[in-house]
Formats: C-alpha cells, sequence, structure tokens
C-alpha cells in the first residue's frame, strides 16, 4: 500500500461532540480519548521514577506507542491497557478523569494549563521533539485554538465518555453478583438493554480519525490482512470504519485500497471494482503521483489502474475483460516507454494465455526480460510457473528441483520470504504429483519449521499465507492416506483457526475436508453418506466433485450411469490436459469393465493409462496402473505372469503409497500366490499357501489402519478358505466367525467376494 501523502488533511468539523481543530496546518484534535490519554502521561511525570518500577515503566513504554498512534477507544478498554501494565497507576488515572468528569469547567482548563509546565525548567519531564513531547504539543496547540462553546462541547464529551464507562463497569459487576437462575434471567434482559458494544463496536471510533491515527490503522489492518488475518477487523467492521474514514474525507485514496483489499476478503466483484478505480482516480485528483514521479505520475496511475483491474478480472475468471483492461495497460505503458509495467504485463498475459500451445516460450521470454530490468520478484515467479508447467509436461524431478535452486538463490540473496514459502510448496506438490509421500511430507515439514524474514508485530501469526495452507492441506491428507485419521482432524483444526471460513484461503481446507471425508464415507461402506459429500466437493471443484459421483454411482452398481459420466469427464479432462486425471478415469473405466466381465476390454484401457503415467512420469499412478494389469491377467487364467510384473509395483506402493493402496496391493499378491499354488507340488503348495496367508495378515493390517470393512472381510472369506485347505480348523473357525460377523453387518451389493483388489 502507497503511504499517505502529507497533503491529505482531513476538513475541519464537528460530530458527535468531537472538536476538530485543523488550522493553519494542524493535523489533529481534542477528543476525551486523547485527555484520557493526557492525563496518563501527566500521571507518568508525577509519580516519577521512584514509585513506578523498572518493569511497570518498560511496559508502559511499550503501550504508549499504540495509544498515540492508534483509534480512540472506550474508558474501559484504556483502563484496562493501562491495568495490566501498572495497577497504581490505573486507579491514579481513573480518579483523576472522575474528578474532572464531576467536577467544572475549569478543572479541564486548569489541566490544560498545568501541561505546558512539562517543558519548563533545567531538566523537563518531556522533551519538546520527543514523540511524547509532540503529542502534548499538538494537544495544547489544538486546544488553545478553540472557541468557548467548542470547549463546552468537548467538556460535555468528556462527561459522557466517563458515564458510559461507569455504566458499563456497573452492569459487569450486576452480571457478576447474579448467581442465581432468576438472577441469570434478570441479568441477560438488563445486558440485551443496555446493549454492551462487542470488541469490533469497541475499537470504532465515534468520529472521525485524525491523519495520524488513520495512517496507523490502515498499515495495521493491511499488515493483518497479509500476515494473520484472524486478527484483523471482521470485513462488516473494517468496512464500516472505512466508511466512517471516507464520509469525512472521501478523497483518501488509501482508505479506498483498503476497501479493495477487504472485499476480496468475501468475493465482492462489484465492491472491489469500484473501490480500486476510486483508489487510482484520488492519486491523481490529490496529485500524489505527479509529485512523486514527476510529469509523469498521471499516465503512470491509468497503466497501473488498467493493470490492476486485468488482475482483478483474471481472479473472479472474467478472462476477456482481463485481456482488454490488460491490452489498455500495454498500449498506455509503450507510449511512456515503462519496461517495469510492460514486464507486468507480460507475466500477465503468460496467466491469460497459459492454455495455449506457445505459453511457455512467452514465460521464458518473461523471465529473462525481468533478469534484464532487474525485478527478481517477477523474475522467481517466471521459474515457478515454468517449473509448474514442466512438471505437468512430465520432466524429471531433478531438473525440476535444479531449477528451484536456482530460484531459491534469488529468494536468498533478496530476501523474499513470500516467495521462499512459494518454492517449499511447490517442492511439496510436484513431490506429490510424482508419488513420493516421504518427500513431499518432508518438505511440507521444512516450511511448516520456517520463520518469517518479515518483522511482525508480538502476538502476530507467521506466514498466514496461501503457501501455508497449501502446505497444510498436503499434510493432512497424507496423515489421512497413512491411516492418522485423528493427526489429519488435528492439522484440519488448525487450518480452520489459522484460516476461517471467511477468509480468502479458506477453500482449500474446506475441499481437502471434503475430500477426507468422501474417503472414509467409501471404506466404511457409507455410500450414502459419501454421494451427500460430492455437491460440496463439486462446488470448490468441478472436475474432482465429477470423478467422485462417478467412483459413487459405481460403488452402488449404477454402471451405466457411472460409464456416461466417466466418459463425460475424460474428453474434459483431455481438453484440459489435466493428465493427472485422465488416467485416475482411466482405471475407473477399467474397474467398471471387471465389474461387467469384460476383461478383455479393460486391457486397452489399462495399457493406454499405463503408456501415459510413465511418459508423465507420474510413478504412483503407474504403479496403481501395473496392479490393475496384473488383476488382468489373474482373471485371465495367467497367474504367474501377474506375479512377475507385480514385483515391479509393489516396492513403490509399499515405500510411498496409501495405506489403503498397500493393503489392495498385498491382498493382490496373495490372489496370485493361491492361483499360481494349484499347479504346484504338495510339499511346495502348502508353502505357497502359508505365504498367501501371511500376505493376507499384512493386508487385513492395512485395512484395519484405515477401518475398511469390506476389504476386510474379502480378506477374512479368503483366510478361511486358505485355513481349510490347510487343514486348520481351529484358525478356520475364527475367521470364518469373524467373516460372519462382517458379513451380517455390511449389505450385501450383489458383487461376489474376492472379485477385486
Amino acid at each position: 500500500m502507497a503511504s499517505v501523502h502529507e497533503s491529505l488533511y482531513f476538513n475541519p468539523m464537528m460530530t458527535n461532540g468531537v472538536v476538530h481543530a485543523n488550522v493553519f496546518g494542524i493535523k489533529d484534535w481534542v477528543t476525551p480519548y486523547k485527555i484520557a490519554v493526557l492525563v496518563l502521561l501527566s500521571e507518568m511525570g508525577r509519580a516519577g521514577g521512584s514509585a513506578i518500577g523498572l518493569l511497570e515503566r518498560r511496559r508502559l513504554n511499550q503501550l504508549l506507542l499504540p495509544l498515540l498512534q492508534g483509534p480512540d477507544m472506550t474508558l474501559t478498554r484504556l483502563h484496562k491497557a493501562i491495568d495490566e501494565s501498572c495497577p497504581q497507576l490505573a486507579n491514579s488515572v481513573q480518579i483523576r478523569i472522575k474528578l474532572m468528569a464531576e467536577g467544572e469547567l475549569k478543572d479541564m482548563e486548569q489541566f490544560f494549563d498545568d501541561l505546558s509546565d512539562s517543558f519548563s525548567g533545567t531538566d523537563p519531564e518531556v522533551h519538546k521533539t520527543s514523540v511524547v513531547g509532540l503529542f502534548l504539543r499538538h494537544m495544547i496547540l489544538a486546544y488553545n485554538k478553540l472557541s468557548f462553546s467548542q470547549v463546552y462541547k468537548l467538556y460535555t464529551a468528556l462527561q459522557e465518555y466517563f458515564q458510559n464507562a461507569e455504566k458499563k463497569a456497573a452492569a459487569e459487576e450486576a452480571e457478576m453478583d447474579m448467581t442465581s437462575p432468576e438472577g441469570q434471567l434478570l441479568g441477560t434482559m438488563e445486558r440485551e438493554e443496555l446493549d454492551v458494544p462487542s470488541r469490533d463496536e469497541e475499537i470504532s471510533c465515534s468520529g472521525p480519525l485524525s491523519q495520524k491515527q488513520a495512517e496507523y490503522f490502515l498499515s495495521q489492518q493491511a499488515s493483518l490482512l497479509k500476515n494473520d488475518e484472524t486478527k484483523a477487523l471482521t470485513p462488516a467492521s473494517l468496512q464500516k470504519e472505512l466508511n466512517n474514514l471516507l464520509k469525512f474525507n472521501p478523497d483518501f485514496a488509501e482508505a479506498h485500497y483498503l476497501s479493495y483489499l477487504n472485499s476480496l476478503r468475501v468475493q465482492d466483484v462489484f465492491s472491489s471494482t469500484h473501490s480500486l478505480l476510486h483508489y487510482f482516480d484520488r492519486l491523481i485528483l490529490t496529485g500524489a503521483e505527479s509529485k512523486s514521479n514527476g510529469d509523469e505520475g498521471y499516465g503512470r496511475s491509468l497503466r497501473y489502474a488498467a493493470l490492476n483491474l486485468a488482475a482483478l478480472h483474471c481472479r473472479f475468471g472474467h478472462y476477456q475483460q482481463a485481456e482488454l483492461a490488460l491490452q489498455e495497460a500495454i498500449r498506455i505503458a509503450q507510449e511512456s516507454n515503462d519496461h517495469v509495467c510492460l514486464q507486468h504485463c507480460l507475466s500477465w498475459l503468460y496467466i491469460l494465455e497459459q492454455k495455449r500451445s506457445d505459453s511457455c516460450v512467452l514465460l521464458e521470454h518473461s523471465v529473462k526480460k525481468a533478469v534484464h530490468f532487474g525485478l527478481p520478484y517477477l523474475a522467481s515467479l517466471g521459474i515457478q510457473s515454468l517449473v509448474q508447467q514442466r512438471a505437468f509436461a512430465g520432466k524429471t524431478a531433478n531438473k525440476l528441483m535444479d531449477a528451484l535452486k536456482d530460484s531459491d538463490l534469488l529468494h536468498w540473496k533478496h530476501s523474499l520470504s513470500e516467495l521462499i514459502d512459494i518454492s517449499i510448496a511447490q517442492k511439496t506438490a510436484i513431490w506429490r504429483l510424482y508419488g513420493r509421500s516421504t518427500m513431499a511430507l518432508q518438505q511440507a515439514q521444512t516450511l511448516l519449521s520456517m520463520n518469517s524474514l518479515e518483522a511482525l508485530n508480538l502476538g502476530v501469526q507467521q506466514n498466514n499465507t496461501e503457501s501455508f495452507a497449501v502446505v497444510l492441506c498436503h499434510l493432512a491428507e497424507l496423515h489421512a492416506e497413512q491411516g492418522c485419521l485423528a493427526a489429519a482432524s488435528e492439522v484440519l483444526e488448525h487450518l480452520k483457526e489459522r484460516f476461517p471460513p471467511n477468509s480468502q484461503h479458506a477453500q482449500l481446507w474446506m475441499l481437502c475436508e471434503q475430500k477426507i471425508q468422501f474417503g472414509r464415507a467409501m471404506n466404511d461402506g457409507k455410500y450414502h453418506v459419501a454421494d451427500s459429500l460430492v455437491t460440496g466437493i463439486t462446488a470448490l471443484n468441478s472436475i474432482e466433485g465429477v470423478y467422485r459421483k462417478a467412483i459413487v454411482l459405481q460403488a452402488q452398481n449404477q454402471m451405466s450411469e457411472a460409464h456416461k459420466l466417466l466418459q463425460k469427464l475424460l474428453v474434459q479432462c483431455q481438453k484440459m490436459k489435466n493428465t493427472e486425471m485422465v488416467i485416475s478415469v482411466l482405471l475407473a473405466v477399467a474397474e467398471l469393465y471387471w465389474r461387467a466381465s469384460c476383461h478383455t476390454i479393460a486391457l486397452p484401457v489399462l495399457l493406454q493409462a499405463l503408456a501415459l503415467s510413465r511418459e508423465y512420469r507420474l510413478q504412483y499412478l503407474a504403479s496403481e496402473t501395473v496392479l490393475s494389469l496384473a488383476f488382468s491377467q489373474l482373471i485371465l487364467g495367467i497367474p504367474e505372469q501377474a506375479l512377475n510384473i507385480l514385483h515391479m509395483a509393489i516396492e513403490p506402493i509399499l515405500a510411498d503409497g496409501a495405506v489403503l493402496d498397500k493393503g489392495r496391493a498385498m491382498f493382490l499378491v496373495a490372489k496370485c500366490q493361491v492361483a499360481s499354488a494349484a499347479s504346484y507340488e504338495p510339499q511346495k503348495k502348502v508353502e505357497a499357501l502359508e505365504s498367501a496367508i501371511l500376505n493376507l495378515n499384512e493386508a487385513k493390517g492395512y485395512f484395519a489402519k484405515v477401518d475398511c470393512k469390506e476389504q476386510i472381510r474379502d480378506v477374512l472369506y479368503l483366510q478361511a478358505r486358505l485355513y481349510h485347505m490347510l487343514g486348520k480348523a481351529q484358525e478356520r473357525n475364527r475367521c470364518a466367525m469373524l467373516f460372519r460377523q462382517l458379513h451380517q453387518e455390511l449389505p450385501s451389493r450383489g458383487v461376489p467376494l474376492v472379485s477385486h483388489f
């Protein structure tokens, strides 16, 4: 956000008993709150170093700057803040204000007359050029410029200020005294009548802020929106404060810009566009840009206004309007020979045209130009986009990591902490795309253990950025895949606290939570619950929603509807070049053919999926495809060949796969061993069956971690059959009893047992 220019003064006015003194360049005025702060400073000077301890004085000094710069607050909150630092001084301030408010007007006049004595003497209490000294001089000068009627209104406002605090204190005492049910009911009625203000209302100022207060308020809220949105005002409360600022100074450009950021939080396209245009209009009207940039200031505002408008439309998916605004920005920048603006336009042009075949060339040109003009931020973002594009194109991981290493050098050299976070989040996503969950987990932990390079205020959560939201979502999904559902729930709860539902990155954890719940419902066999979750997933990601709808239909044996849905999704994903989803859809189509006993038709589909996964180096999907091919060969009566190709896929799945996939892989190995043992000699056959039982025990352990009862039922069925073949009646009966319990508990879908891995 640009800094507030010195020419942005507030007009002199008086509202709600608050006196404004903006005469001869004075940018401040006297309010009851500032009188209370002056009383605090006076009491600190009178107490001296002997009455206040060193630790308490240090706390008071830390408290003073926010009190001087921040917006007006109620006397109750001010007293509480002082009491936390020095209880003795808080009581003195309260008594002094009470005497002044319950006394006469001359008491307030005498108080301001005594303030001038703080600068007198050879060793004054306050230096004139210090922060406190400047504040005192501003207040004394503003008070001396007031007429008698204005002084009287100020005193009346001070009395009302004190009385409101007294009423609230009395209400709190009455609430504490009421312990009986009748007293609690009465207290509830009294609280409703008093209408005690909430936290956001207490922050609100009854009148306009001074220029310094407005600057402090805007910078504080902008910083919180960037770093810790949970501690910023709610969107409605912040907009109320901004409207209050703009009511008294409509040409306050930075207030319009913060209003634009606030509207983005709630995805309000109309209000955000309106505020953004007003921001640049005010820059031109006030002449701030012209004074700081010479004669080019007017044109600079116009071209950057068009560029920001293009970015806004692009964010909301209005690509045609974004392209028109971007063309306007390029035209104005070319007329002004502004290479920096043109470079930003080139970056946004890539975003708009990244679906085209020549977008890679455009991006490489953008990176070279950014390096040439000394724009490390844009250069690094270009490298990140190139890495992402080449990851989807199937480039090897070592080349991508080398490119990210080069961008990391730029980040650390120029202290670009935000881009460091983006780079690590990118590495996490790439390792997950390639099926290396262990490496993805390591990168996620690296980012979570890092500290921000930016200096933040105490109590502000660091790194509340999109990168952290993405990494935490990956972390939740990785824990859910390994059967650690309690840990995944804790991560999601942390995400909800750090990114509330009304924040701009909340959709990431919402989608993550829906996907985890969908997986749990499918594992439990609760297909009606999974079907109800599809609507929420579709609202957040249409592709994922349609895919999961087809999975539910398939589980419910609605084969024709599932096939139609998968075919439409396959065509759409091929147009979008979403290779990962294309392979997943092909695997789902192959499973439909298995259920329809068309095993030979499934083979070409699986071979197509295997070719794609190997071409794009999607190792995990390739392993899943090999498992599917092995199952097809088992069904076609060649279990020996199925066992041979299983060795190609079993190692990556056991190393980096989800618990459910590990169980399916071991289950399939056991089936192939049983089928192959039919032609073995008796001794070798017994060994093969015993090995199959061990593999089934391992598969059952994996399924138990994710509470997949249908798969456990199939494992128990096969184990009982194997124990019967080996003549172990006791183990057979135990497995048969467990199978019977699960079979009675689970509904029968009409699908033959042990039909799929």
